[in-house]
């Protein structure tokens, strides 16, 4: 089996350095601009997804409608398990913001950031699903930045912590019981 990650196109609060957490924020121009980059890049390669799901926040959504529709992949129902991380009374501010309140601890200072176990225990939960219903289809998920780092980091240990860029692109593979990257946080396609 494999899945493919890939964070959601970038919105007005990226570009404007805001967290976004649960917020439901639609893509910018840009951000659709990136999502049929990614979409002509895949029509591009051998053809490996069966399907796509995503988060049921808009701005990851429109990203897989895109994605679906280029590819002429079926979009099956968003799941809520895939949605950003919860950051509580810290969504909406930029980081100075955060900073002169509550410290560079905030994560841990600030009311409502959902703790990472939480985080991963959703990606989880949806990923062993989707194991069991369908073992044989290869699905694209369209997510969220932090999200997607929580679970990358609790399926793949040897990976470094890097920032993942909107409309990153990761593949994993699934054999001998381990998820194996195959391609890891892959913006070329954002490359003129």
């Amino acid at each position: 089996m494999l899945i493919g990650l890939v964070r959601h196109g970038k919105t007005d609060w990226n570009a404007e350095g805001k967290i976004q957490g649960q917020t439901d924020i639609p893509l910018n121009k840009e951000g659709i601009a990136q999502a049929n980059a990614l979409a002509e890049r895949i029509s591009g390669e051998a053809r490996i997804w069966d399907a796509i799901v995503s988060s049921d926040l808009k701005r990851a959504y429109a990203t897989a409608q895109i994605i679906a529709e280029k590819l002429d992949l079926p979009l099956l129902e968003s799941d809520p398990r895939l949605r950003e991380r919860y950051f509580g009374e810290v969504e909406g501010t930029k980081e100075q913001e955060r900073h002169a309140r509550w410290g560079k601890g905030w994560r841990d200072a600030a009311e409502g950031v959902e703790p990472d176990a939480a985080v991963r225990a959703r990606g989880i939960s949806a990923l062993k699903q989707w194991q069991v219903e369908h073992p044989d289809r290869n699905l694209l998920v369209v997510s969220h930045g932090s999200f997607l780092a929580q679970l990358l980091a609790e399926l793949c240990t040897e990976l470094g912590d890097q920032h993942l860029s909107n409309l990153s692109y990761s593949i994993l593979e699934h054999r001998d019981e381990k998820w194996h990257p195959q391609l890891y946080n892959c913006t070329l396609h954002l490359n003129p």
